[in-house]
């Protein structure tokens, strides 16, 4: 199979349960490279659930998690062990947190926070390391002058462009975004995903957002799963959907939030 016909990742039969309540019920999908799939539901639908099972934050109780990577040909990510795993997250795999808190380390400077990932994939060299983190703040609209200020001096939209810059140094194939909008002002927000568009298209980034804003979904995406009790409901390319729905609770988000 040529490496165009192969999915960037293959989930398969996905299940999570905590006790009696299921958060994600034998979920499968896939992702090709360079697509932006959009994850999008009420608060409980298990969409966040979902990203954290994909990306090694939680177990799931059953189910595979292929990826394509870069030189071992496909690997079930569940089966990993935690080196490789750790490995995978900061090369080939970048993971966007709603709070930017959560994805930086507030105590050290915003160079420092870039240079960081850089070093954990082995740069040693403080000149070059230095100069690509200037190069990736300046992409992120942040002044390279404030290299060495703290992101607690940082607004949340600029601590948020910083944890973008953080996880996209090192050149990832794949992106998990859990609610990158989520908190910030609507102005902060277009701004946020006109940069995110951007620098998904000129990357060629694959990536998986979850959102419960549709007009994020909307920008941002290609497809999208909708998802209810932890299971998909309705499956396809975002606009489809969006315009025309064909699930009745696809229909009741739409018409909840696209419609005044």
């Amino acid at each position: 199979m040529s490496a165009a016909a192969t999915p960037l990742l293959q989930v398969d039969e996905l299940s999570k349960h905590y006790g009696s309540v299921v958060a994600c019920r034998r979920v499968s999908f896939a992702l090709w490279p360079g697509e932006v799939l959009a994850v999008v539901g009420e608060s409980g639908s298990g969409k966040t659930t979902l990203l954290h099972c994909l990306s090694g934050l939680l177990r799931p109780d059953r189910g595979e998690v292929l990826y394509a990577t870069r030189h071992e040909g496909v690997k079930d990510v569940l089966t990993m062990s935690e080196p490789e795993r750790r490995f995978l997250m900061r090369t080939d795999w970048g993971f966007v947190h709603q709070s930017p808190r959560d994805g930086l380390r507030m105590n050290v400077s915003a160079g420092a926070n870039v240079g960081e990932r850089l070093m954990a994939t082995g740069a040693r060299h403080y000149g070059q390391i230095r100069s690509q983190a200037v190069d990736w703040l300046q992409r992120v609209e942040i002044d390279a002058a404030r290299i060495d200020h703290r992101p607690e001096t940082f607004s949340g939209g600029m601590q948020q462009r910083l944890q973008i810059a953080r996880n996209l140094v090192t050149g990832p194939r794949l992106v998990f975004m859990d609610e990158p909008t989520g908190g910030l002002d609507v102005s902060v927000q277009a701004r946020l995903l006109d940069l995110m568009r951007g620098l998904v298209d000129d990357l060629g980034l694959s990536a998986i957002v979850v959102t419960h804003d549709l007009a994020v979904a909307r920008l941002l995406s290609h497809r999208m799963l909708v998802m209810r009790e932890g299971e998909i409901v309705e499956s396809g390319l975002t606009d489809q959907i969006l315009d025309d729905p064909q699930h009745p609770y696809s229909q009741l988000l739409v018409s909840s939030i696209l419609q005044p």
